[in-house]
């Protein structure tokens, strides 16, 4: 599953999904615009996890869940937690973040 936010309402989708994997981005963001269908297309390949795309900008509490000071920024959330986070613009880092969280 995939969704992009519409409100600053990440900590509630971490709060009631076992796996979160989010992708912090910008719409002036260049990397995050490449990266973005690569990330819609892990999520179609790992059904047990939510995936998430946030913008870093329009909701602060939400980029508040991880530590974000470059774009793209990934992060996981397992059990409400937060577990880990790569800044990156290639897929096979990326991979491997998602790999480690499912």
């Amino acid at each position: 599953m995939i969704q992009e936010l519409e409100q600053d309402n990440l900590q509630e989708i971490i709060n009631s999904n076992d796996t979160v994997i989010v992708q912090y981005s910008a719409t002036w963001c260049g990397n995050c615009r490449i990266m973005k269908p690569k990330f819609k297309k892990l999520a179609t390949e790992h059904e047990g996890a939510t995936f998430v795309i946030a913008d870093a900008e329009k909701f602060p509490e939400s980029r508040k869940l991880a530590t974000v000071d470059n774009l793209p920024t990934f992060a996981t959330f397992k059990n409400g937690e937060f577990k880990s986070q790569v800044q990156t613009n290639k897929f096979d880092v990326l991979k491997e973040l998602v790999d480690d969280a499912v």
